[in-house]
């Protein structure tokens, strides 16, 4: 299966506008790109949810993508109009990091206008779970690791 997205020639910019404007028609109050050095790699948005208003991080993990892109590369499994050095770019796994970042809100947002779940239900993962902006996710994540280590994994 190729990688989605792979020959989008969509800007980031572009994209990160698109994210925005889905949040903002589901009821994102407040919305921050979030960036390192320079490059978006996330948004930060407000919810009002049943618990009151809660902050979410949306991320997007070119360094994956890149690494990603690089081994279908050269594995010779991605094929399309770009050049090597294009499909090998650290641009280009932005571009179709966001790409991809968007199409899945943009089908976690069908979910919530169906009301199949709620906007906060599909963004759990995201939730702050503290003051440092860590998410839900991440705590999950890292108190899972301390259990393995407690149990002697």
């Amino acid at each position: 299966m190729s990688v989605l997205n792979y020959t989008t020639q969509i800007a980031a910019a572009k994209t990160v506008g698109e994210v925005q404007t889905l949040l903002a028609g589901h009821g994102a109050s407040r919305i921050a790109v979030d960036y390192d050095g320079g490059a978006p790699v996330g948004v930060t948005f407000a919810l009002t949810t049943a618990h009151g208003p809660r902050l979410f991080t949306l991320p997007v993990d070119v360094d994956a993508m890149h690494r990603l892109l690089t081994a279908e590369v050269k594995a010779g499994r991605l094929r399309g109009g770009k050049s090597r050095a294009v499909m090998l770019s650290r641009e280009q796994a932005e571009r179709v990091a966001w790409r991809v970042v968007k199409d899945w809100l943009a089908a976690q947002l069908a979910l919530v206008q169906t009301e199949m779940a709620a906007m906060d239900q599909v963004m759990l993962p995201y939730l702050h779970a503290d003051q440092s902006g860590r998410t839900l996710y991440a705590a999950y994540r890292d108190r899972e690791n301390v259990l393995a280590l407690e149990a002697g994994r």
